[in-house]
This record gives structure tokens, C-alpha cells and sequence, in this order.
């Protein structure tokens, strides 16, 4: 096989992009993060995240989150091409401030959620899911 300047000038390019794609979608997370809090600091406790740590399937990942107190909450895939995957919003009667659902993930990476709290504060827990493929690893 010959190998023009061409060749290697594509190869090298198509490396680089493919390099740069998981720094591509951790900033559009963090774009997402800053545009549901407005830019202000997130707090530490008074949420709760349960995620599973392997999930065989990531087509359909079980996940709970539950913040008393809390008028909104939102969950973010930092992995993912879209990293919001859900909102919940609480009224003045809702009995609890909890919701419980299944998300999709591109694959191994990290799940965060933030509470919009009564006060106006936010309050953010992350956690990691390692997404295997088949149930073999990934």
C-alpha cells in the first residue's frame, strides 16, 4: 500500500478529532450544568443520587434521585451527545421530592444531578456508571 502525503494528512486528522470528542461532550455537559444554575456555585449534601455502579445495558440505566427541600431537579450524562436527560419540577403540595426513572448512556461515565433548592441554592452529587457491552466489560 502506498501512503500519499494526503493519506497521512487525513489519517492524522480523523486521529485527532476522534481524540477530541470526549472533551467535546464533558464541555457541553458543563455548558448544560451552567445554563440549569445560572452560572452559581453548587453546594455539597441534601441530594441523592442511587445509580447502579455496572450497568450490562446501557440503553436503559435505573436511577433515583431524591432531594428534600428541592423545587427542581436535573440530571445530567456527561458522556452523553445531549447531556441533559431529565428535569423534574415540584409544587407547593408535592408529598415528597423524589423520581425515580430510566436513562440512556453512551457509555462509561459519569451521572450528576443538581437540586434547584427552596432558598435558591443548588446542591449537586454525581456518580459513576461503568456501562459494559453485552455484559462482558467495556
Amino acid at each position: 500500500m502506498n501512503l500519499t502525503r494526503r493519506d497521512a494528512l487525513a489519517l492524522g486528522l480523523g486521529a485527532t478529532a476522534v481524540a477530541l470528542l470526549p472533551f467535546r461532550a464533558v464541555a457541553a455537559a458543563d455548558d448544560a450544568i451552567a445554563a440549569f444554575t445560572g452560572g452559581a456555585e453548587t453546594g455539597e449534601g441534601g441530594i441523592t443520587l442511587t445509580a447502579p455502579e455496572i450497568a450490562e445495558n446501557g440503553n436503559t440505566v435505573p436511577i433515583t434521585v431524591d432531594a428534600p427541600g428541592a423545587e427542581t431537579i436535573a440530571v445530567f450524562a456527561t458522556g452523553n451527545p445531549t447531556p441533559e436527560v431529565a428535569a423534574f419540577t415540584f409544587g407547593p403540595l408535592a408529598g415528597s421530592q423524589m423520581a425515580s426513572t430510566r436513562i440512556r448512556l453512551a457509555g462509561t461515565q459519569d451521572v450528576v444531578a443538581i437540586a434547584k433548592m427552596a432558598d435558591g441554592s443548588f446542591v449537586k452529587t454525581a456518580a459513576t456508571v461503568k456501562v459494559t457491552i453485552g455484559g462482558c466489560g467495556g
